[in-house]
């Protein structure tokens, strides 16, 4: 099993559409006993949260987001815990919205530096 979440910073690897999360996004993960939380916010996220629970590598969320124009959206992301080569923590993510249209993946990871901005 890849380390545990808890503590870490997280970024996106590559922009998503207008209104959802982008290499602007920052997410502060937080991890105890199989269960997941983060707050994250961001470029085109005022404030967003998710919770969830994990299982071996496998990380299963809902999250919640406010965007800049007042408006929030809502939806179930699954995600693989991996480990880089050099040590750093990678989430291959497989998302839907629940609140809109949409589904599709991303990737998140700790960032090379090692002195990530916080949220």
């Amino acid at each position: 099993m890849a380390r545990s979440l808890d503590g870490l910073v997280l970024v996106p690897v590559a922009d998503q559409a207008p209104g959802q999360v982008g290499r602007k996004t920052r997410f502060a993960y937080h991890e105890q006993d199989g269960r997941v939380w983060a707050e994250y916010g961001g470029g085109d996220v005022v404030r967003g949260y998710l919770v969830g629970t994990r299982v071996q590598d496998t990380v299963d969320f809902r999250y919640v987001q406010l965007r800049p124009d007042g408006t929030t959206a809502s939806g179930r992301c699954v995600s693989v815990v991996a480990e880089l080569p050099d040590g750093r923590v990678r989430l291959e993510e497989t998302w839907t919205w629940e609140s809109q249209e949409g589904s599709g993946t991303s990737v998140v990871e700790q960032p090379l530096e090692r002195a990530a901005e916080s949220i």
